[in-house]
């Protein structure tokens, strides 16, 4: 099989990554799974996928946001996908400047992963929506903000923040109510 059908899932719900890499395994493509960074970047050692799924939100401390960074500088032509659960305008401008080609919200199926695979070159035809932002989103836009800026490292972070780095950390670890 072409290195280009390698495809690297970046996910830390097993359920979830399973079920995808058998879609994509019928679809033709060779499937490399990994829960969080660093087994993605040994993953990266020894294969170099053409296409990524990256979850936003992984275990523990992890931002899907440096997966891509680490994907993008391994191989700047990969086609990088971003899935969330936590969309917002913010983190997905940063996964687009990091390398991402495409970012969607979950629940997303193998045909609209597929499909973001497909259009590199943008949407125009997005539908805009009127939707109000809560404190709490813009609370986690802000984190994501402030983690990118530096470098994804949790301690600065939670200093330029102005709160103590184990609050930080389980703000991380929650699940943001919608």
């Amino acid at each position: 099989m072409s290195v280009d059908r390698q495809l690297l899932i970046i996910e830390d719900d097993t359920a979830f990554a399973r079920t995808l890499s058998r879609s994509f395994e019928r679809r033709g493509y060779k499937v490399l799974l990994s829960a969080n960074q660093d087994e993605a970047a040994k993953v990266l050692q020894e294969h170099s996928p053409g296409y990524a799924v990256v979850d936003l939100k992984l275990e523990g401390n992890s931002s899907g946001l440096a997966c891509v960074q680490m994907l993008h500088q391994h191989n700047p032509d990969m086609l990088i996908v971003v899935l969330t659960g936590f969309a917002s305008l913010a983190t997905a401008v940063e996964a687009i400047k990091l390398g991402a080609c495409q970012y969607l919200a979950k629940p997303s199926n193998t045909d609209d992963i597929e499909a973001a695979f497909n259009h590199v070159a943008g949407n125009t035809d997005i539908e805009l929506t009127n939707r109000s932002t809560s404190i709490k989103t813009l609370e986690w836009e802000r984190i994501h903000q402030v983690l990118v800026e530096t470098d994804f490292n949790i301690s600065e972070t939670a200093r330029r923040l102005g709160m103590h780095r184990r609050t930080l950390a389980r703000k991380l670890e929650k699940q943001r109510v919608k």
